[in-house]
């Protein structure tokens, strides 16, 4: 990445727009201290990922471009671990209606589920903990106009309900039907 320069203000939502391959996905992951940058400084929620990432990921719901998770668990599995592992307690009836709203089987086998599907699974990991900022990596990728539509809105209210959304896309219309 070359001359990144940006702010984003807490309760914004903030569309990174580019063409693929632009550094949209290279920049999510130095701001949650998954790569290193070589240079420059970087602050998420006023802290250095570098020195504070569990702080940082505490506090963040991560939507990453491609999901890799345990094939042979059931869906209902996978989120129950990854919610374990939150410091802040996630109530299972907050992922009951995240997969009621985005109509998602819990039941299945992560490894059974078409794209759309595991783009839920995602969708719901990101969601559920109610963070303070939400990082997600093209949230329509793979989902029909309807779906799109009902993950649009979730968004909206997790910044009514005072998150930060900072979200890439290469879709223009997308980027100002939602940005700030």
């Amino acid at each position: 990445l070359r001359g990144v320069d940006l702010m984003v203000l807490k309760g914004e939502i903030f569309g990174f727009l580019g063409p693929n391959g632009a550094g949209k996905t290279t920049t999510i992951r130095c701001m949650l201290d998954l790569i290193r940058p070589s240079g420059g400084v970087v602050l998420v929620l006023g802290l250095d990922p570098q020195r504070h990432s569990v702080a940082v990921r505490a506090r963040t719901g991560y939507l990453p471009g491609e999901l890799a998770f345990e094939g042979n668990l059931p869906v209902h599995a996978v989120l129950r671990y990854l919610a374990s592992l939150r410091a802040k307690r996630v109530e299972w009836s907050r992922v009951q209606e995240l997969a009621r709203r985005l109509d998602l089987d819990l039941r299945p086998q992560f490894k059974n589920l078409s794209k759309g599907n595991k783009q839920k699974v995602g969708l719901v990991q990101a969601l559920m903990h109610r963070p303070d900022l939400l990082l997600l990596d093209e949230p329509t990728s793979g989902l029909d106009p309807l779906m799109q539509k009902e993950v649009l809105g979730l968004v909206r209210e997790a910044r009514a309900e005072g998150a930060t959304v900072f979200f890439s896309s290469h879709i223009i219309s997308e980027v100002e039907d939602l940005a700030d």
